[in-house]
């Protein structure tokens, strides 16, 4: 029997009964963080005995899930998914103990697996019949698939912003899917009605005891897979704020048991269009403020933490951490720099995770000695045109039909390969200026420009795309000319890319002497015609390609 003894509220330490699918909510000081609290010393004897004939899943830890007795349920497989050193990806950011926790490994490719194999296997146990969850997409798919093996309708409410892939996913799980027009704080607010208007139940995320108590196993396999000691750091992008949540109350036990002698510092990671957490913490508030999302990596759009964010806050007051943005660009150069030097395939959101392990590597907010653990999650199904674009391959056109080509024309092929591999990354904030200089190198040859707005993104286009050409502005809001250009020198990956930097003012002497022996060329805007400048920024090209 693994039923939680009871709940103990973690503002006034006020305990009352566990009652299933009730909110959760402190009859002394209304407070709505109640934790559940178990045997701990029968757990402890278990785990000290090496959990013996246990599953190597999720439910190896059944003794402290809120169940009555799962060994009499038939469980839907979660958890027990790998932990990997990283090999390549955190070596190049100077860290040789980067451990990730690869969720990939999942049914449904999701941490949100977890919550739904404990949270459906709850509504089994209660007999419910009918349940209603919103969703930015993993969750709805997990409990999708979840219910179709338990027997459960599910109606899913979901954005209409959500990939049209994660609607059809968890249709084909046989859920009903509700696609809503609007944001994700609006579709929960719908769902809520729909179920309250129904009688059925409504999965509550955060607030709900199953599918927050589901997430700390990911603490004790991480704890268990490092040889029974805690990292220095966990890491998660969070949108809601459940997963962290989940998991540092796994470490928090283990701790209280002794069998960790420390709890790791917590690393909350948003995108930066949807960062309501780290406007509060950088501002040193306990409440988060809600935003209005503008972020293309959907599932981390929910605008509104409410009281999670408080208890986030608390967990980083308490043990150490930090929060930190990054912008969608960094993590889908993140998402790419992974694939290609772990040879992991990740979604977005978990890119975001690893964007701000680089930043906090970067600005040594993370020591290189210190052992972090990354919770990485989700396939890239879908999302890959947002990372890759319309020009992940070229083209190369031998013969009308399938027969062999002539020798010529696999040459003139080849040759015409060589022109289309030339790449130019324009870094300008005027986009006028950008879209003139982009049409008439488009015009001459067959280029693939890219243009970014300012020189934070120039500099995470560039070590993404790695071009063969950048122009710059020289004056742009942020970071300007001058820093690109010393950033895009200290970089081994982008030390060698020629720069040809314009200004629309006059250059000081000081600031020709700053740029010397960095740069291919500068140019002053109107001291060239547009056409002539470009023919130039051409010239650059084939002189480089001609000394390569």
């Amino acid at each position: 029997m693994s039923h939680p003894l009871y709940l103990e509220c973690a503002i006034c330490s006020a305990q009352q009964p566990y009652i299933p699918f009730v909110p959760a909510v402190c009859e002394t000081c209304e407070s709505q963080w109640l934790e559940a609290r178990y045997d701990y010393d029968a757990f402890k004897r278990e785990l000290l005995r090496g959990l013996p004939n246990r599953p190597a899943n999720l439910w190896r830890y059944q003794d402290i899930l809120p169940l009555d007795n799962p060994a009499a349920l038939d469980l839907y497989p979660a958890g027990g998914t790998p932990l990997w050193q990283s090999a390549r990806f955190a070596s190049k950011l100077g860290s040789d103990s980067v451990f990730i926790k690869d969720e990939r490994y999942a049914p449904t490719s999701s941490f949100k697996d977890r919550q739904a194999a404990v949270a459906v296997a709850a509504m089994n146990e209660n007999n419910v019949r009918e349940a209603v969850i919103a969703s930015t997409g993993n969750a709805a798919v997990a409990y999708a698939a979840a219910c179709a093996r338990a027997g459960i309708k599910l109606w899913v409410f979901m954005t209409s912003l959500v990939p049209q892939e994660k609607l059809r996913e968890a249709a084909l799980f046989g859920a009903e899917v509700i696609r809503v027009s609007g944001n994700y704080d609006q579709t929960k607010q719908i769902a809520a009605q729909f179920a309250q208007r129904r009688g059925l139940l409504l999965d509550r995320g955060a607030s709900s005891v199953p599918a927050r108590e589901s997430m700390k196993t990911i603490a004790y396999e991480i704890v268990e897979q490092l040889g029974w000691r805690a990292p220095d750091w966990y890491i998660q992008a969070v949108s809601g704020g459940l997963g962290p949540l989940g998991v540092y109350q796994g470490f928090k036990e283990m701790f209280q048991m002794g069998l960790i002698h420390k709890i790791p510092k917590l690393a909350v990671i948003q995108s930066e269009g949807c960062a309501p957490m780290v406007h509060a913490f950088k501002a040193g508030k306990d409440v988060a403020q809600p935003v209005i999302p503008d972020t293309r990596i959907i599932i981390l759009s929910t605008g509104d933490p409410g009281k999670a964010y408080t208890y986030l806050w608390n967990l980083t007051q308490q043990f150490g951490g930090t929060m930190e943005a990054v912008s969608d660009l960094e993590a889908y150069s993140a998402m790419q720099s992974l694939a290609k030097s772990e040879g992991m395939a990740v979604e977005p959101a978990t890119a975001v995770a690893f964007a701000g392990l680089e930043k906090m590597l970067r600005e040594g907010t993370i020591r290189p000695d210190e052992t972090v653990a990354v919770n990485c999650t989700g396939h890239t199904f879908s999302v890959e045109k947002h990372v890759l674009g319309e020009q992940f391959a070229v083209d190369v056109h031998l013969s009308k039909d399938q027969t062999p080509a002539p020798r010529e024309g696999l040459q003139a092929a080849l040759e015409n390969l060589d022109e289309k591999t030339t790449t130019v990354l324009l870094i300008d904030d005027n986009p006028d200026d950008a879209l003139l200089i982009r049409r008439l190198l488009e015009a001459r040859k067959t280029y693939r420009v890219f243009h970014a707005k300012d020189g934070w993104e120039g500099l995470s286009l560039a070590r993404q795309k790695l071009p063969d050409l950048i122009v710059s502005d020289l004056t742009m809001p942020g970071m300007d000319g001058f820093g690109l250009v010393e950033e895009l020198k200290l970089d081994p990956r982008t030390h060698n890319i020629p720069v040809v930097v314009v200004s629309a003012k006059d250059i000081t002497p000081e600031e020709r002497k700053r740029l010397n022996g960095h740069i291919e060329a500068v140019y002053q805007k109107g001291s060239l015609p547009t056409r002539k400048f470009v023919d130039q920024v051409i010239q650059v090209i084939a002189d480089k390609g001609a000394e390569s």
